[in-house]
Formats: C-alpha cells, structure tokens, sequence
C-alpha cells in the first residue's frame, strides 16, 4: 500500500481549519453595543452596570493600558432560530495563543449576577438551549484592558508594567460581536477529529492502529460534504464511531486528571486584576461543572477563596456549594502558592496554618495534600512542615524545568533535613496548564519515570498563569480518552483519590533526600532586594509582635491584639508568592509591596512598642529597660527577656597599618583592611588562626554583567562569571568610629553610575566583624556581589533553611553539584575543618555562591562564599532596584554552626531601648543553645494558652528543660495548627517540661496557663 499519511494529515488540518470550525456557528446576527471607561481603578459592579454607554460596534479599539471598560450588548433572538442552542459569541480582540495574558472579561445579568469569564478560548456565553424566537438578550461586559507583557518577542524591556508608564493608547479592537447558532453536532466532529488526529500523530508508523485512524479519518473526510458541513457532520462522525469505541489497552498508562487553573496571585498584573482573575476563572468552573457531571476542578491559595468571599460573594456562593458537593475542591492548604527558598522557618508554618485553617472554617475540609506546581525549587526543611501541619502529600511540575539534570523520578519519597519523609508527585506531563492534546497525553506515558512498578500520574488540566481554568473542549477530550486504543486512560479525579491509588499501588518508591533544587530562576534569591528587604523585616518583627504581645498579656494582663496579627500575617503571606518574593513582577507589584510593607513595620511597631511599655513600667527615672528578642542570652540580658543592661567593657583600637589601611582590634579578633579599604586579614586571637585566604581580600565586591539568556528577572547564567570587574578603586578610606566600646572604618567607593558606602566595625566582646554596606544603584545589566575568600578546606558547607540548615557540595564533582552555582541561605552559611569554622550572616540577602581553589604557593585551599547584594534586569521592571540600598551582614572567624545560629539571630533581632526600670522575665527559657525557641505567642483560639514553638537547631541530638516565668498548668503536644497530637510526647514535671530532640526537630507546645 502507498504511503499517503502526510497527504490525509495534511486534508485534516486544512478542512479543519477553513470548513469545519468555521461551521460550528453556521448563523450569526451582530448585537449592539456601547461601553463606558471607569476613569481610574475598577469601579463597583453596582457602578459600572449603571453609568452611561457610548455606541461602539466590532472593528472599534478600546482599552487603555490597566484601564477597565463597561460593554453593554444587547440584540433579539430571531424567530427562526426557536427551538435552537443559542450563544453570544464576545471577542474583546483575543490572541488565541494567549490565555491569561491580555485583555479579560467578566459578564453579567442586568442585574449584577455574574454569568461567566471571558478569554481567548472561552468566547462564548449560553443564551438558551432551546431558544425562543424574538427572545432579548441584554449582557453586560467589566472587560479589564490587561495589557501584554511578555509578548512574541519576550523579555524586551517595557513600561507597560506600571500605570505611570504604560500610556494611554488602545491596546485592543474589538473582534466580534454577535449572536449565533451553536450546531453541537459540528462541535462534536471537531473534538473527534482532532483527538484522533492528535493520537494518530503520536504512534508508531509500523504499527496498525495508526493506519486504523488514518483511514477511519479519511472516511469520516469522504462523508463530509465541503458545501454543506452542517448537514453531513452526522455521517462523518459515524465513520468515526468505531475507532473512538475501541478501548485501551489493560496496560495503558493512567491519567488522573484535576480540573486546574495556575493562578498566579500577582505576576504580569497587579495584585487588584488577580481577584478579578479569580472571580472571571471561578465563576467560568463553577458553570462548567454544573454542565459537566463528571469534572473535578481544584483551586489551591486559600488567599484567592477569600478574595472572592470579599469582592465577588455571588461567585463564592457557587463555589461554596460546589465545594460541599465534592466537585470544587480546596487544594494544598496554604495561604498561597509562596516560593519555599526565603520564607522564614514561622513564616513557612503560617503559610499552612492559615491556609488549612481557612478551608477548614469556610468548609469542613482539611487537606491532606501541599500543591505547589510552579515554585522554583523546594528546601529541605519543608518535609517536616508539611508533615507538622497534617498533611503527607506534595505534588510540584516546576523541577521539569531545571536546565540541566532531568530529575530521575516522578513519584517518591521526599526526605527532609531531619528525616521526615513526604509522598510527593511530579506529573510526567511537564504542564501545569495541560489542555488534554494528544502529544501532553501521549509525553506523560512516555516520559514517566516510574514503568513497571506504578501506572498512575496526574495532569492538572486547564489555563493558567494568568487563570481561565478548564474548558468544555477540555472536558469533552478528556471524555473520548478515557478508555481509547492507542492512548492512556484519563478520569476526572480530586488530587486525594490521586494521590491515594498511587500510594497504594506503589507504596515503596524511591527516596530523596534533601532539598530539590530548581536548575534555574536562581537569579529570584536577588532580584527586586527591597521585597526581599521588606519580607524578612516583616517577619522579625512579626516574631517580636507575638513575643512581647504574649508576655504583656500574660504578666500585665494587656490586651492580645489577636485580629491585628492575624491579618498582617496573610499580608506578609500573600507578598512571599512566588512571583513577589522572587523579584520576578512588574514595577507595580514591587511598588505596591514596598508600599504595604511599610504600612506593616509601622502597625508592627506600634504593637511592640504598646507592649514594651506596658511591661517596661515606670519611664520617670530616666533609665531604659533593654529588650532582647532573639532566641540567646545577649548583654546579660535573657532569651525573650528584659532587664537594665550595662554597657559592655571597652577593650577596642585603632591604629594605622603599614603601607596603608587600618588595624581593628578588641582583644577576640585583629583585623587588617589594606590602603584599598579591602579586609586582608581577620586573626582569631585565640585559635591564632588566620580566616582570609593568603594573598585575597575579604569584602572584595565583584560586579558582572549580567544578561541571561531568557527570563531576566528570574535566571542568571553560568556564563556570568567569565567576565568580572573586581572594584578596588576608592574615593575614601577613613576612620568612622575610634572607641573603647566600638571601632569602625568606613570605605567610599565609585564604579560605573554608582557609589557605595561601606562601615566595618568591631564591637567590644564580639568575635565578630560587622559590615554595614549604602549602595546607591544605577547600573543595568549587571550583578553586584561581595566575596569572601577563606582559609578553609572544606568539601561542604551549611546554609540555613526552615527550621535549620541544609548542606551543599564546595566542590562540583557531578552535573548536579556543578548544577548549585547559585543557592538560597536565610540568616547564615557556615563553612568548617573539624577544628575551627567561619560563618557569614545576614540581615536580608538570600542569594550566594561557594567556589573553591587550590593554591599554587602553599597548596591549600581557598573557600570562597559570596553574597549576592543587587541585580538590574530590565524585565519585566525596566527599573529593577535602582536607587539606595541598605545591607547588613558579618563575618565570624573561628565559629561553630551554634555560633552561626546565634550570629544569625543577632543581626536580624537588634536590641530595643525603653524608658523604665523593670525587670521582664522571659515567658519560657530553655538551657540549651542548641534548643531554639522560634515563636512565643498566644494560642490562635483565644483561650489564653502560650504556644511555643522551638527546634533543635545543630543538628544533633539535644536535651533540654523548658521553664515558664508563669504558673503552667499542662501541656500538649501539637501540631502546626495548635491542635493536640494524638500521642502525647511531653508532660509537665515539676513546672517543666524534659525535651529531647532528634536533629532538627520541630516541636509545637501548647501551655495552660494556671
């Protein structure tokens, strides 16, 4: 037989595209129009339905950039079309190629009920089914004019991203505008022809069900008259009937699909158009399902339910009563889909706190399942957090993404920095937004790891990113491949019953262990640094909130500002999603946040300083009450405690170094910084160790330019480092502090269209060299670091995570270590021989990188850390980070991770001066350092009872004693959401509680108060 497949291809395509498609709607009659702009922000429903219309017909632009725009169209049924399925048929000016990322529409009833979203590939609205002749159609458009950000040519610089910026110019014309009739049997031949002509391109040639298809299309191709499509749809469909009966094969790869829609809770629009977002994307799923018996659809960020609660309660009804059917499901249990790198260990456990607890207030529902399919990469702290929160599932698509290493399983356990294991998927299908195409379906089968011994992924199926969901072509794909010859078998299921017939059928899958690295997006742990800034600020003082709010409840009897603190909580969550925190939005994202996080220093500030007061007593004497809210004893004063406090005893100098520099001392340390403002040597005293390479300098900054090759915001290539310009040259070097109490130098240097200040001093009785660092930014392109070259042989080192810290390679041995060439630390990296260590600690940066050499003089080895301090990508802000920036960080000669850990604290948690002369007694105290107490506040219930949260911090076995300052009544052991466990670890013996910790532990107490 010839081989003419390409020629039957080829007839499919073009009789699909100019014939059939175009005869699904086989008559239309335009509908009238008129439209109203809001002349700033996105006005009430109540607002826009009633402000007045000016006529606008197809062909017309409209649509500012951000701007929103009221249609109104109205039209009348024609007689003829009685007894018919009618539809409205509303294109704003849509690019098919481009769901989520344009312009949007939200329909309404006249009298504000909202109907259904409309977007490239959900045009339509049902007007009747069967229709009445003469009926009137009158529907109302909120179209929100979202202009397009990452556009064909992505990545080009824009100033569409912010309202300021963007112009005023129409971005769009409206397309069409119509009433038609729907012919549901044309529709139906579209959906068979093209899910045998999506499968029939992914079979063998040799084999004989690809030629089954082929000539069953070919027939159906023959039945169908080209004049008349309407008419003869019936009899090609017939040819089709037997090949989409014939059913799989009893070994074909299974398919969990769940109704999806990624959502991105701020990303290429502000944080105002995702409410909208989700409104248009809810209300479209909540129609779908009551059309469409066996669809599942499932929404994850608890966040995006309590927009719709607030801003669209007509559409969260629906979805309420969705929900309590089983059909909408709450997914993931968290407040968002957050990054998981730089959230702080609290504020990673509130993530799922709040998230769980708002499904299970708002419906009864507790999650056993974290949903994070686009986070760019995940800590090994997590485990233990999903764990401590109920759950015992994740599923993530996003390490399909890495660029270099293809990630060996797709479903295994995930084990955690202290052991904790999680059952965790990753779809083989490699989308998030899958659309049920015959070559998703078909590369899932393929591409799954784990043949052989499990048959069963998942495929979250819908439009993303910019939302849109599911639609019913989706759904009638996922019908006609739910038992066909040739594909795998898809079923609609919930993520739980996924997740469930998994693990049944593949229980002992294999392990990983430690944090999965995302090969790519490594540029988020920089980029927009006062996000960055503004989160971890956020989450010191949230710490401090809680601690002395509890302490004054507890010892003064002042009110618990309970609202308050929850509230600012979602903030501080809903501004660590993982396009905020990253640094990957637009300029209006970053702006609002820098905003909010503003707002939220001072409304935190204000609760420290109402309790601080309260518990600091009488102000008249003049003396102050100094408070410390780090988790170790610092100036004498106690863990979460306060007490007057003496200066320290000044033992520092000064001198000037020969040849040029300064000599910084204080009996622990000797510190060298050369004529070029460089450190050139930090001496522990003690261990008479030198901490700088021989021949380096220390806080050497290196700037690079820096123009990855996609994804700006989010990537920085390796090729980077082949060019770097260390900065040596300088405008000052002078002596900026010459005290017993404290020396310092500070360090003016110029480069490009910068300037930056840098402040190093030494402090009495620390072991410690602080370096306080202004830049003043304005270059483009380019990455900013500051490097560390140490006198350490090492083939490790430790950054800290959630709830302690994760090791990583010096060296790069494999792809996969090599791979590691920028990583995530929160407050420290810890570097060590078994005799003697170094630590670097920070304020507020996240992003490193850890190279190591061999020197040719001596032989030794050079470790060097660098901190990465600023970027300037030009997408999607053209502006990224230019102006004055503020670091903090210092360098620890001769320190062990205990050390790290206290350093890393200290600089995060200063000390705070009140007038009075009280003495405050910590809430809990725990004799060990290696026992860190990471929240003390009051139980979120109300009842009164002092949660406290610690972890063992070291990484090694400890035992400890908590004590209280007030009367303890009991204690239980829970979990993340403050509920009692079900086995009872700890018990109250003589007012205390006996801890004993595995590595890294995290333990949840609840104390009664007697």
């Amino acid at each position: 037989m010839h081989d003419d497949r390409s020629l039957v291809e080829s007839r499919l395509k073009r009789v699909l595209d100019e014939r059939i498609r175009p005869a699904v709607y086989p008559e239309s009659v335009p509908l009238t129009a008129g439209i109203w702009t809001a002349p700033d922000e996105p006005v009430p429903v109540a607002e826009g339905l009633a402000a007045p219309r000016t006529p606008i017909a197809a062909g017309s632009p409209w649509g500012a950039p951000w701007s929103t725009s009221w249609l109104t169209v109205e039209g009348t049924v024609p007689e003829a079309w009685a007894g018919r399925t009618v539809e409205a048929i509303i294109d704003l000016g849509f690019d098919k190629n481009m769901p989520g990322f344009q312009c949007e529409g939200l329909v309404y009833r006249p009298d504000g009920t909202p109907v259904k979203g409309i977007n490239p590939n959900n045009q339509w609205v049902r007007i009747a089914s069967p229709a009445a002749g003469g009926e009137q159609v009158l529907l109302h458009v909120e179209a929100a004019a979202n202009p397009v950000i990452l556009d064909y040519h992505p990545f080009l610089p824009t100033g569409l991203g912010e309202k300021a910026t963007a112009g005023s110019e129409p971005q769009y014309r409206l397309a069409r505008l119509d009433l038609a009739v729907l012919d549901e049997t044309v529709w139906q031949l579209v959906l068979d022809l093209e899910v045998l002509g999506e499968l029939m391109a992914e079979l063998p040639v040799d084999g004989a069900r690809r030629w089954e298809l082929l000539r069953a299309v070919e027939r159906a191709l023959d039945a169908l008259d080209l004049q008349d499509v309407n008419g003869t749809a019936t009899a090609a469909r017939a040819e089709l009937a037997a090949v989409l009966a014939t059913p799989a094969a009893p070994s074909a790869h299974r398919i969990s699909a769940v109704g999806h829609a990624h959502i991105d809770s701020a990303w290429l629009w502000p944080l105002r158009e995702t409410v909208r977002k989700v409104a248009r994307t809810t209300a479209n799923m909540t129609a779908l399902l009551a059309d469409e018996p066996d669809f599942v659809y499932t929404m994850s960020q608890a966040q995006q339910y309590a927009w719709i609660k607030e801003h669209r309660p007509e559409v969260y009804a629906k979805v309420k009563q969705a929900v309590a059917e089983g059909r909408f499901v709450p997914a993931g249990g968290m407040w968002v889909e957050s990054d998981t790198n730089m959230p702080g260990s609290e504020a990673m456990a509130r993530q799922f706190v709040h998230g769980k607890r708002f499904f299970l207030q708002e419906f009864g529902l507790e999650n056993q399942e974290a949903w994070l399919p686009d986070t760019f990469g995940f800590t090994g702290g997590l485990p233990q957090i999903i764990k401590a929160a109920g759950s015992k599932w994740l599923l993530t698509q996003k390490i399909s993404w890495s660029q270099v290493n293809s990630f060996p399983h797709h479903t295994f356990w995930w084990e955690g920095i202290d052991g904790t294991r999680i059952y965790t998927h990753f779809p083989p299908i490699d989308t998030y937004n899958c659309s049920m195409k015959g070559s998703e379906i078909a590369h899932a089968a393929r591409n799954f790891k784990d043949k052989g011994r499990a048959t069963h992924s998942l495929a979250p199926t819908g439009w993303g990113d910019g939302g849109g969901g599911t639609t019913r072509e989706m759904i009638a794909k996922a019908a006609r491949l739910r038992n066909l010859e040739g594909s795998a078998t898809v079923q609609w299921e919930k993520p739980a019953e996924f997740f469930a017939k998994a693990q049944a059928e593949y229980p002992d899958p294999p392990v990983w262990v430690g944090e999965l690295y995302l090969e790519l997006h490594r540029a988020t742990l920089t980029s927009q640094a006062k996000t960055k800034q503004g989160n971890r600020a956020s989450e010191n003082l949230l710490r401090e909130a809680e601690l002395w709010a509890a302490t004054a409840a507890v010892q003064c009897g002042t009110a618990y500002p309970y609202q308050e603190l929850d509230r600012i909580w979602k903030t501080v969550l809903l501004h660590q999603f993982h396009d905020i925190l990253p640094g990957s939005s637009i300029a209006w994202v970053h702006r609002e946040a820098e905003q909010t996080y503003a707002a939220v220093t001072e409304e935190l500030t204000g609760i420290i300083g109402t309790a601080q007061r309260a518990l600091a007593g009488d102000g008249s004497s003049g003396r102050e009450v100094v408070f410390n809210a780090t988790p170790h004893e610092r100036s004498g004063i106690a863990a979460g405690g306060a007490r007057m406090a003496a200066e320290p005893a000044g033992d520092c100098s000064l001198h000037a170094r020969p040849g040029g520099g300064f000599v910084l001392a204080n009996g622990l340390l000797r510190i060298e910084v050369d004529g070029r403002g460089l450190v050139v040597s930090a001496y522990d005293l003690a261990a008479r160790r030198e901490t700088v390479a021989p021949g380096a300098a220390a806080n050497l900054l290196q700037l690079h330019p820096d123009f990855p090759n996609m994804w700006d915001a989010w990537d920085v290539d390796q090729f980077y480092r082949n060019t770097v310009t260390d900065l040596t040259d300088l405008d000052e070097l002078a002596i900026a502090a010459d005290k017993p109490q404290a020396v310092a130098v500070r360090v003016t240097r110029s480069f490009g269209s910068s300037r930056v200040t840098q402040t190093l001093t030494l402090a009495a009785g620390a072991k410690r060299l602080d370096l306080d660092t202004e830049v003043d930014w304005h270059e483009t392109e380019k990455f900013l670091k500051a490097a560390f070259p140490l006198d350490l042989h090492t083939e490790r080192y430790a950054a800290e995570t959630q709830f302690g810290h994760q090791y990583r390679a010096t060296h790069t041995n494999t792809s996969w270590e090599a791979a590691k060439f920028e990583a995530c630390n929160h407050r420290f990296t810890h570097f060590a021989e078994p005799d003697w260590g170094v630590a670097l600690v920070t304020a507020s940066t996240y992003g490193h990188d850890v190279t190591r050499t061999v020197r040719a003089a001596d032989h030794g080895t050079t470790t060097t850390v660098r901190v990465s301090l600023l970027r300037a990508p030009r997408f999607p802000d053209p502006h990224t980070d230019q102006g004055v920036h503020r670091f903090r960080h210092a360098l620890v000669p001769g320190a062990t991770v205990g050390d790290a850990v206290r350093e890393g604290y200290r600089i995060n948690l200063p000390e705070r001066r009140v007038p009075g002369d009280a003495e405050v007694a910590p809430l809990v105290g725990v004799d060990s350092d290696a026992v860190v107490v990471s929240a003390v506040k009051l139980a979120d219930d109300e009842s009164g009872d002092v949660v406290v949260r610690l972890y063992e911090a070291h990484g090694g076995r400890a035992t400890a004693t908590l004590r209280t300052s007030f009367r303890c009544a009991g204690v239980l052991d829970c979990d993340l959401l403050e509920r009692p466990l079900a086995e009872q670890a700890y018990e109250l013996l003589d007012g205390a509680v006996e801890l004993r910790l595995r590595p890294f532990q995290l333990v949840t107490l609840r104390l009664a108060r007697g």
